[in-house]
């Protein structure tokens, strides 16, 4: 879809942008954003949120084994009304991991949001700046929409963007 996007701006927007000699430059977005510092920190906390979670994982799964070898253990001659007890803590320990999982991911994902939504706006300023201040009609992100030719007309500022985001 974003590449379909692209594309249907690329196929409207350069043609326009040709003939009335636009300037036109490339930027590599992931290129800034792997360069922060502080995406080393969000992904450490990242990283120690889904340890954490992954530890939890493994602990209710041991949980779930153990009662599955206790439920595997019992004899023929154990009462219905037992084996249907632990067949339900079964199902029970089952959803209950899965909900888990769920949980578990649907908060990483914020987590990885709410960490990286300011760099990702820090470096689009940046752009949106740099592209302000150069006189420049459009700016590509390579990083997103792979340019398959770049004439003499086009300038990559990433190295600019790069700066103004590392305050360098």
């Amino acid at each position: 879809m974003k590449k379909t996007f692209s594309l249907f701006i690329a196929a409207t927007l350069l043609p326009l942008a040709m003939t009335a000699q636009a300037r036109i430059a490339l930027v590599n977005s992931q290129d800034i954003f792997n360069a922060m510092p502080e995406k080393a920190a969000a992904e450490a906390q990242l990283q120690k949120l889904s340890d954490e979670y992954r530890a939890e994982h493994l602990q209710m799964q041991e949980e779930f084994d153990k009662k599955y070898a206790e439920f595997q253990a019992l004899d023929d001659t154990t009462p219905s009304a037992i084996r249907e007890r632990r067949i339900q803590e079964l199902q029970q320990s089952d959803d209950e991991i899965r909900q888990f999982e769920e949980r578990a991911a649907a908060d990483l994902a914020r987590q990885r949001e709410s960490l990286t939504k300011p760099l990702t706006d820090r470096v689009q300023q940046a752009i949106n700046d740099v592209g302000r201040e150069g006189g420049y009609d459009l700016i590509f992100d390579v990083s997103v929409t792979p340019v398959a030719y770049s004439g003499g007309t086009t300038s990559d500022v990433t190295p600019q963007v790069k700066a103004r985001v590392l305050g360098q």
